[in-house]
């Protein structure tokens, strides 16, 4: 079954436009485990806009679940992971000036520095995700960079699946059907949320996680971070 792991940047964006600890991310880490999630996902970049290092390391030995860094594996981010050693990391090629993730890794074009990052990460033993784009040839690229999974940038389908949702999700199912073939798991995530994530799972039942943030803090404003948790769990748990 498909698991859930929140992205707690928002949280940390919240407490960095004021300072001090308030909200506690490290506190909104735990309690997002404890209403359900079965992951927790960080995304520090460069200029530490949201999440630090700092809460990295805060959080990493408190996670019961699975932890995921996410980011650019410029040299400061593969020390990170390499120190804290998570279950999972995720490859992202996000300028450092990024607002957020936009685009997935040219797989093809970038496989020899990206097969190298990830035989670093498999020394540690740490699952290696690679954030790409739904194009099937993005994806047998992937493999052959030797990461166990990629993630599929969704925000494409978010965008369409208000008004065609079958064309929205058709070429994520490619996508996802060439990761089966090629033996990796499959990820997905940004801009999924309790209107569109229910309708992704359903035709591509072997996706292994979703990671979504953004989403879930809005909605908590609303529904309270336990049943806005539950209600994403519900989206995902249909089989």
């Amino acid at each position: 079954m498909t698991r859930l792991s929140v992205n707690i940047n928002k949280i940390a964006t919240i407490r960095n436009a004021r300072g001090g600890r308030m909200p506690d991310v490290t506190k909104a880490a735990i309690d997002c485990e404890l209403f359900g999630a079965e992951g927790i996902t960080v995304h520090p970049r460069p200029d530490e806009r949201h999440i630090r290092y700092s809460d990295v390391r805060e959080i990493r030995p408190l996670i019961k679940t699975e932890f995921n860094i996410e980011g650019n594996p410029i040299p400061s981010f593969i020390d990170l992971v390499t120190e804290n050693r998570p279950d999972q990391v995720t490859l992202v090629p996000d300028a450092e000036d990024a607002i957020t993730s936009n685009a997935g890794w040219d797989t093809i074009r970038n496989r020899s520095f990206l097969t190298e990052v990830c035989a670093e990460f498999k020394k540690y033993g740490i699952r290696t995700s690679i954030f790409v784009d739904a194009d099937p040839a993005m994806v047998e690229g992937a493999a052959l960079c030797g990461c166990d999974r990629v993630e599929l940038y969704t925000e494409p389908y978010a965008q369409l699946f208000p008004d065609d949702r079958e064309s929205a999700v058709a070429p994520f199912i490619k996508a996802g059907e060439a990761a089966r073939e090629c033996g990796l798991g499959l990820n997905a995530g940004h801009d999924l949320n309790l209107d569109n994530l229910e309708y992704f799972i359903r035709n591509i039942p072997w996706t292994d996680e979703v990671s979504i943030g953004h989403a879930i803090v809005c909605d908590a404003l609303y529904m309270g971070l336990e049943q806005t948790i539950k209600a994403y769990l519900s989206k995902v748990k249909i089989f």
